[in-house]
């Protein structure tokens, strides 16, 4: 007899609760947030066992060290979990995870089995963390001299080079806060190049990665960045499934498409759609393949840049025309990495659905 299990973890403490095929709460428990308590209270439960959590911080760690003890072990989306207007407890929220994924129910999940990739997924966060704070520090450098009339359009205005002269610019009271944030932009420069050097090697042990970086706009960085997101493209059927993904899914939205004509039947009308790309994606990958388009459009010797042309000539807006290189790009690259085939193999590029 199946037992549906609901976790609502919290930082000290875990509500555990389980419900039958027939949708009777069976128990509850609260046991401590710990890898020991949590298997064994998961093994006092018979067999066969489903768990259902939430998204957060411990969920990674949670779905590693419960998937060798339950039949399978699913993680929802926070807002997929929670409906609007109704009591919450740890209690309810855990029995409403066990009978969502008792009636299957969640339409949001979240993909966690991360294989062969796992240290290369911590070492490309880790690296998308450093060069975000690399940015951040360079704005605020740049802030304090333009709040003073400053120009900062010099490439080398980070770096050591003639920067006791560029410190004199500013007066004598922000000089030395500025010395500070240059020195941490030495040190944030210095961990980016660290950060940079073991991912690309991590990611050269997998060769798909050798494939991928044959895809036009994809370099070494977004290829092992790519690896560690979506670790395997068995994962979507179809490229329009990606697109929704990597968030460039386009969304059309109708209202009031049916009219009566003059037998009083009802057709449908054509009325204007109103278009957008989907929100619900990762952000991560939308910047991957945005980038990629962008670099494939500043190329002339690049195989897409004359279907980028084209589609300016015919009267496409260059930012929807940026678009349409970025879908073509994620299309590539899905389907080079399914069939493992090297982009333009045989002088054609990779057949793509």
């Amino acid at each position: 007899m199946d037992r549906y299990i609901g976790l609502d973890v919290h930082k000290a403490s875990t509500t555990v609760a389980v419900v039958g095929p027939s949708g009777k709460h069976l128990k509850s428990v609260v046991v401590e947030t710990t890898g020991e308590a949590l298997i064994e209270a998961i093994r006092l439960i018979p067999s066969p066992r489903h768990v259902c959590l939430e998204e957060g911080t411990q969920s990674d760690w949670l779905y590693e060290i419960l998937t060798a003890h339950a039949v399978r072990v699913v993680v929802v989306g926070i807002g997929a979990s929670r409906g609007p207007h109704r009591s919450k407890s740890d209690k309810g929220d855990a029995f409403n995870l066990a009978n969502a994924l008792r009636l299957g129910n969640i339409e949001t999940t979240v993909y966690k089995p991360k294989g062969e990739f796992r240290r290369l997924r911590y070492l490309a966060n880790a690296y998308g963390k450093i060069v975000g704070d690399s940015t951040r520090n360079k704005n605020r450098i740049k802030a304090m001299y333009r709040s003073r009339g400053i120009s900062t359009d010099d490439t080398l205005w980070y770096s050591p080079v003639n920067r006791e002269k560029r410190l004199k610019l500013l007066p004598t009271s922000a000089q030395f806060a500025a010395g500070l944030l240059f020195e941490e932009q030495d040190m944030l420069s210095s961990l980016k190049k660290k950060a940079e050097k073991e991912m690309l090697k991590e990611a050269k042990k997998h060769p798909i990665s050798q494939v991928l970086e044959t895809c036009p706009g994809l370099g070494p960085i977004r290829v092992a960045e790519l690896l560690s997101i979506v670790v395997t493209p068995h994962r979507f059927r179809t490229s329009r499934q990606f697109w929704g993904y990597c968030g460039l899914g386009l969304v059309t939205r109708t209202s009031a498409e049916w009219i009566q004509d003059a037998n009083n039947q009802w057709i449908k009308a054509h009325v204007p759609q109103t278009r957008g790309l989907n929100k619900n994606h990762n952000a991560r990958l939308k910047h991957i393949y945005k980038g990629a388009a962008t670099t494939v459009i500043s190329r002339a010797n690049s195989s897409l840049y004359s279907d980028y042309q084209r589609l300016l000539e015919a009267g496409t807006k260059p930012n929807l025309a940026k678009l349409t290189v970025a879908r073509k790009i994620a299309a590539i690259s899905l389907a080079m990495w399914k069939n493992k085939e090297v982009y333009g193999v045989r002088g054609r590029s990779v057949k793509i659905d």
